[in-house]
């Protein structure tokens, strides 16, 4: 996780603790900077990549959608 970072919960889509994330690694996310892309994106809170919009529906605990 870097440093300077904030975590969000995949679940609430609310901004959590380091402490927080550190226990829930499956359903959070580091966000470092600004989303710079264009149209609505969905992030896997698992992986931390990049899922299509089916993906994020069908999991939409472990998904965070990223508009740009």
């Amino acid at each position: 996780m870097a440093n300077g970072s904030h975590f969000r919960s995949a679940i609430t889509g609310r901004y959590i603790s380091k402490s927080a994330a550190a226990r829930h690694p499956r359903t959070s996310l580091s966000e470092s900077g600004p989303n710079r892309s264009s149209g609505t994106h969905y992030r896997s809170a698992i992986t931390g990549r990049f899922v299509r919009s089916a993906a994020a529906a069908r999991h939409p605990n472990t998904s965070v959608q990223e508009d740009g």
